[in-house]
């Protein structure tokens, strides 16, 4: 006969509730929970030891595959002391300040090197870019010398006058010189002979009396403007935008309060490249619908260039004394469809931006023929132009130096994608050695003793 079970059915479900029931507790009261920002936090159960709260999941950093930058502590006069100059120069501070944090940077085109400097003292803006503070630890090296507003205070540019400090003329050269006296008592410069360094060069003309002595690093550069092509390339540089110097546009896209056709504001009279404004201002002065006004820097002149830039379809960005001019921003951050005529120009973010699609290129010898440019708009829809516009709106944080996600951090990332670069130039100068230090000159052999060859 076979054994009974010892146990009942209503017992063995009785001894499973309670197995279920106890599981249930140490899962819900003892196991801990996963945060969103990956650490483990046990359950608020009292018997838990504050102490033992926020341990890490994984130990593996972030900032692993970000390129290290060691931002160079420079001599004061090399950064805040420039601010300082300006401010004697122009009248607006009788004695220099002593903290630095109080000191503003004069607000133009070319203060991306403040923006730079002070998000990489902060930490801010950094991207692809993380600092260290160990130059043992660097992938590269910034140096931030406001090299362009150096050039600013200097008294020898036209129109520009003081520059004094208790008697003393100011020096953009002398700046530059004992820049890079400075500099090349570095050993970190002398290890690899500058191609790990960065340098900002926004002005066409700043750093240009020492440009051969840094060329080896990535330069920061508007355009090449002034540049030969043993100095600067795309292949080792980056291009930056011009600040902005007039007020965004916030509105929508639309053309109900653009009314005129194509707008244009700035000094008619450059050199070089820029002889075409006085062509174009010859073809474009009395042409219906056109805005083209003559005007130099002033609050003023930007009151009204905003104005016309928010009010109209087309912005016109003829060459300067240089390809570039901060012009072009103002029309981008306006929704004013930029008219490129300027043959050599290069264009900042172009791997992340696609400007056929925010711009209309025209080259010079085209643009200055009587009536073209004109009928040209004229015959771009209004469907054509709000699908510019669009694109314009999606792509105008990469021209804004205050956006936590705009200018500062597409520069990093330019900056970034230079470091394979820096590293095959920088192993190839140690696996080459100078011709010259290994085969002896032979032009002697090339003459006789009478002189004869």
């Amino acid at each position: 006969m076979a054994r009974k079970s010892l146990l009942k059915p209503t017992t063995l479900a009785t001894i499973l509730l309670i197995i279920i029931s106890f599981y249930a507790f140490f899962n819900t009261f003892l196991s801990p929970f996963i945060n969103s920002d990956n650490t483990i936090t046990p359950s608020n159960f009292p018997f838990f030891e504050s102490s033992l709260l926020s341990t890490p999941i994984i130990s593996e950093s972030s900032n692993s595959h970000k390129v290290r930058i060691f931002l160079y502590d420079l001599p004061r006069k090399f950064t805040y002391g420039v601010i300082e100059s300006y401010l004697i120069r122009s009248s607006s501070s009788s004695s220099s300040s002593s903290i630095d944090d109080k000191l503003k940077y004069p607000g133009n085109q070319h203060s991306a090197e403040w923006y730079l400097f002070s998000d990489l003292v902060n930490g801010k803006n950094l991207g692809e870019i993380i600092r260290v503070l160990d130059p043992e630890e660097a992938d590269l090296f910034y140096v931030p010398f406001f090299s362009s507003l150096s050039l600013v205070v200097n008294p020898i540019r036209p129109n520009v006058g003081g520059g004094n400090s208790g008697g003393v003329v100011y020096s953009d050269e002398e700046m530059q010189e004992g820049l890079i006296e400075w500099l090349e008592e570095q050993v970190y410069w002398k290890r690899n002979n500058g191609w790990d360094h960065v340098f900002i060069c926004q002005d066409p003309n700043a750093l240009y009396k020492v440009v051969d002595r840094v060329k080896n690093g990535i330069l920061l550069v508007s355009d090449f403007g002034r540049l030969r092509g043993d100095q600067a390339s795309l292949i080792k540089d980056v291009i930056l935008p011009y600040s902005h110097r007039i007020n965004p546009f916030n509105g929508d896209v639309g053309v109900d309060g653009r009314k005129s056709l194509l707008f244009f504001m700035g000094n008619r009279y450059r050199k070089q490249g820029g002889k075409i404004r006085d062509l174009l201002f010859q073809v474009l002065k009395d042409q219906e619908d056109v805005i083209i006004k003559h005007g130099a820097q002033s609050r003023e002149s930007r009151r009204m260039a905003t104005q016309g830039m928010h009010s109209s379809k087309f912005c016109l960005h003829p060459a300067g004394d240089t390809p570039s001019a901060c012009r072009l921003f103002d029309a981008i951050v306006s929704l004013c469809i930029p008219v490129i005529v300027s043959d050599s120009i290069e264009l900042p973010f172009e791997d992340a931006i696609d400007y056929n699609k925010i711009a209309i290129f025209v080259d010079s010898d085209t643009a200055i023929k009587p009536g073209y440019l004109v009928e040209m708009l004229r015959k771009i829809s209004t469907k054509r132009i709000l699908e510019y516009q669009k694109e314009l709106k999606e792509v105008k944080h990469y021209f804004e130096y205050e956006d936590p996600n705009g200018t500062v951090k597409e520069i990093w990332r330019q900056v970034s994608l230079k470091l394979p670069h820096v590293r095959l130039m920088v192993n190839r100068e140690k696996r080459l050695v100078r011709r010259e230090l290994i085969e002896p000159d032979c032009s002697c052999l090339c003459s006789n003793k009478t002189g004869t060859t």
